[in-house]
């Protein structure tokens, strides 16, 4: 009689281990500019980003997990501009 761990690519571990490296390529966090601004994202996004630690997509295509004070950045100028384009 044979177990899951006995055949790995029928579900077990290796699955798993499939499974999470996938999830970890689609939540590429970028690196880049997001250290030097503040970028605009939907605030429920922000909230959601703060329950969860999922990474939050910016109104610029940025993607990265919010952890810092916005106020002591300068606004991405791509987002401001995306905004202003959006409000008009």
């Amino acid at each position: 009689m044979s177990t899951p761990l006995d055949a790995p690519d029928h579900g077990g571990l290796a699955t798993l281990d499939r499974e999470l490296e996938e999830l970890i390529r689609e939540e590429n966090i970028e690196p880049g500019d997001h250290e030097r601004f503040s970028h605009y994202v939907k605030k429920e996004k922000i909230l959601e980003s703060a329950l969860t630690g999922k990474p939050v997509r910016a109104l610029c295509g940025k993607k990265w997990t919010p952890g810092r004070d916005p106020e002591k950045f300068p606004v991405c100028p791509t987002c401001k501009e995306i905004y202003e384009s959006l409000k008009a």
